[in-house]
């Protein structure tokens, strides 16, 4: 190899290098516009079930099927928006003009409080946070301001729902269309195999994520029964969030019950702690973990397993593995990555042993 050669093999390593450099730059400005396609995709495997069903027992034509399957979910977010905007707006002004003295001095009273009980079963615990002082470093008044950061960080929510909106109508009515481009795109050796992969990959995921909302139904309804039980305010809200926050297997209820104690705490900033606070966050934490009792042991294995078609088992080892590899974002999209990828494999390779077990009912 000449001196020639290596220039131009060196050359060519550095403009492809730039390149990609390029690209990763482009990706990464416009991230937000994959974050829309993703939800978009997501959203248009859930209404393509709901679409069928317009067309095959209300005989309605594709587009008007189309059209009000996109009316359902805007509906859908209407209704949200309606129930949680002017709620956190109130909230917002509420806690804008608040006193933050008085809720400070609250506080310590509250500091004070647990101190004493601590110390009432011989845990010296006003010590250590005499020495500590660490109630003091607290600063009350980035609670207001946070909140009026996040209430606008919401209100510019707006042009990506409609974005969303925008596309997942495309995807819905364009589904003849893709596929045929595809056609035309994909190699003729490979094609129906890779047709027949998507058009089962899009059955399973739909019966995934129609399952992980009656999950989540299921659980928003048992916290919120929990909550109204022990009269917390504002209970609709913290429930809804707290079911939300399950789409992160394991961790997320986790913090949702977190989430929940200290909003019941907030909530009787002022009240005895021996006899009220401490009393209901201790119900509201018990009640909690009933709900996910019920969750992991009868609605999550039923749904999943009949939804994706995976033994409860292996839906726990999968979505272990991704959480060590890629962390809370990979535990979120263990299965529908899972779930892909076992139709492909199915697809590629029938004959192979160990695919044959992990496929079986698929």
């Amino acid at each position: 190899m000449n001196a020639k050669e290596i220039s131009n093999g060196i050359v060519s390593a550095a403009v492809k290098l730039a390149l990609i450099t390029l690209l990763l730059f482009f990706i990464y400005q416009v991230q937000s516009v994959f974050v829309y396609l993703l939800v978009a995709l997501v959203i248009s495997l859930i209404g393509t079930p709901i679409m069928n069903i317009l067309k095959k027992r209300l005989k309605f034509r594709h587009t008007l099927a189309v059209v009000t399957t996109m009316i359902i979910f805007i509906l859908i977010a209407v209704s949200l928006i309606m129930m949680f905007v002017p709620l956190l707006l109130s909230q917002g002004q509420n806690l804008s003009l608040l006193n933050t003295a008085s809720m400070e001095q609250d506080f310590n009273n509250l500091i004070f409080q647990i101190s004493s009980y601590l110390n009432d079963h011989n845990i010296d615990a006003g010590k250590l946070m005499e020495n500590s002082n660490w109630t003091s470093k607290i600063n009350f008044d980035l609670i207001p301001n946070f909140l009026n950061s996040l209430i606008g960080t919401l209100s510019s929510f707006g042009v990506g729902i409609a974005s969303v909106f925008f596309i997942t109508f495309f995807f819905l009515k364009d589904q003849d269309l893709f596929i045929s481009i595809s056609k035309k795109i994909l190699p003729d050796q490979h094609e129906d195999k890779i047709l027949s992969s998507v058009e089962k990959i899009n059955e399973l995921l739909s019966r995934y994520f129609i399952g992980l909302l009656l999950q989540l139904f299921i659980v928003f309804v048992l916290y919120l029964i929990v909550l109204l039980i022990f009269g917390i305010e504002n209970a609709f809200v913290i429930a809804f969030l707290c079911a939300v926050l399950n789409i992160i297997p394991y961790i997320g209820p986790l913090i949702g019950t977190v989430l929940a104690l200290t909003l019941t705490l907030l909530s009787n900033l002022g009240t005895d702690f021996k006899t009220e606070m401490l009393p209901t966050a201790i119900y509201v934490m018990i009640g909690f973990m009933v709900v996910q009792l019920i969750d992991n042991n009868i609605s999550q294995p039923i749904i999943f397993s009949n939804s994706i078609k995976s033994h409860p088992l292996e839906i726990f080892l999968v979505i272990l593995i991704f959480g060590l590899l890629f962390g809370v974002f990979g535990m979120i999209l263990a299965v529908p990555l899972y779930t892909v990828l076992k139709v492909i494999g199915k697809e590629f390779f029938p004959d192979n042993q160990i695919i044959k077990i992990f496929t079986k009912n698929i």
